[in-house]
């Protein structure tokens, strides 16, 4: 368990707390490249660490993340004019670019000085992997773009979606490193091999965070050599998860505020294409994805209509929740604990060493950032892994043999 102070400092996210002041030290996910694909089109509203926000991409391709309130009289540049390399307030036409410079000043007089006065805040952007990034920490820090392999892949090789989830980033980022429960909540939707309940757990401790392993013993076949079969899921910072699956997978749960979450999921082929198979059951829903509302990011299945529960489903045999798709399940779990999870009454067991693992790590490393050291994993080189599962003689130890297994060739990556 947590004590309640250490539970505030890891879930609130807002400007000016320290958890907030960490996340803003790595690059975060805004919006989808296709939210904002055509130049001086319709602005999009981001909603990222507390704070409101608007997305547009300038007349010359150029993508813009500015605050969402006009410097003026706080109009919402949501509404504005996207024109001629900047974003204009419908309210008294101020436009600002995209490193919120304020540009035009109409309503001013001729000859008024205010214009070189004004900005609105903003915060560069990047666009990998479909997907725009933006940093909102100090100028003087701003690291390179970490190299995740997802964001380096051709279109053709990644299926990426997003939903909101209505719960704090931190119990949703630790359900995806709660491995016990795949033999439980995610019973008869995922291959049984794997969601056995493990008999090991194993974290080993990386300069990007940690590689969590989950050994499940192998019965003798054939040798009198016992075997254990790893998975071994890897955490990067600051909320990246690289899971251990077939084709590769990825999720980054973004914070939105302190009570809700934005959720990107990938699917993902080093070195291929996605087949038609693989893909289908990508959307299908039956896996990482969910199926939203056309136009939202809110899944079908939620909290308004009980994730669409089915009972007779449930006592079946055939699903364990009756609840359909692994995104849905892990959504109805995380968002049953409350916008904030009360980690102060908690009960954790071995099978939860991962989940301790990441709180000590968060907290650390909140501890150092207040002491003005440099956080973990801003090195984009240390990105350069994937997850792996692999099987192994009973005597090697777990830690001998992950690193030369998550490590990727650079060359043969690129």
């Amino acid at each position: 368990m947590l004590s309640q102070e250490d539970n505030d400092l890891l879930t609130r996210v807002g400007a000016g707390t320290p958890m907030g002041a960490l996340m803003r030290r790595y690059w975060i996910p805004a919006v989808f490249t296709h939210q904002i694909e055509k130049p001086d089109g319709p602005p999009v509203r981001v909603r990222l660490l507390g704070e409101n926000l608007v997305a547009f991409r300038d007349t010359q391709g150029r993508v813009g993340l500015i605050d969402e309130r006009c410097p003026h009289r706080t109009a919402s540049m949501f509404y504005g004019r996207n024109e001629d390399c900047g974003l204009r307030c419908v309210y008294h036409g101020w436009k600002f670019d995209i490193e919120g410079k304020c540009v035009d000043l109409p309503s001013e007089p001729p000859g008024s000085t205010l214009q070189r006065k004004v900005s609105i805040k903003a915060y560069p952007c990047l666009e990998r992997g479909g997907v725009v990034w933006t940093y909102m920490g100090p100028a003087e820090s701003r690291p390179e773009f970490p190299e995740l392999e997802w964001t380096m892949v051709p279109p053709s090789h990644r299926y990426v979606t997003r939903h909101i989830q209505e719960c704090n980033w931190l119990q949703a980022f630790e359900g995806g490193f709660d491995t016990s429960h795949l033999a439980f909540l995610h019973g008869g939707t995922i291959d049984m091999s794997v969601s056995s309940v493990p008999s090991r757990y194993e974290v080993v401790p990386t300069d990007f965070g940690f590689v969590a392993g989950t050994g499940r013993d192998l019965p003798k076949q054939g040798s009198n050599e016992a075997e254990v079969f790893w998975s071994a899921n890897v955490m990067l910072m600051p909320f990246h998860k690289i899971i251990a699956s077939e084709p590769a997978g990825a999720h980054v749960w973004v914070p939105v505020d302190d009570h809700h979450t934005m959720l990107y999921s990938v699917d993902f082929s080093p070195d291929h294409p996605l087949t038609e198979v693989e893909l289908k059951m990508s959307k299908d829903y039956h896996s990482i994805h969910t199926e939203n509302i056309p136009g939202t990011d809110t899944a079908i299945a939620n909290k308004s209509n009980e994730y669409m529960l089915d009972r007779d489903l449930q006592t079946s045999g055939k699903s364990y929740t009756g609840m359909r798709g692994l995104g849905i399940q892990d959504c109805a779990v995380q968002e049953s604990m409350g916008y904030v999870a009360d980690r102060t009454i908690e009960h954790l067991g071995v099978s939860d060493t991962a989940i301790i693992k990441i709180r000590r790590l968060l907290l650390q490393s909140l501890k150092d950032h207040t002491a003005g050291k440099t956080p973990p994993g801003l090195d984009p080189r240390s990105y350069r892994v994937r997850s792996a599962r692999f099987k192994a003689p009973e005597g090697i130890a777990f830690a001998d043999q992950v690193g030369a297994r998550v490590a990727i060739d650079k060359a043969a990556a690129e």
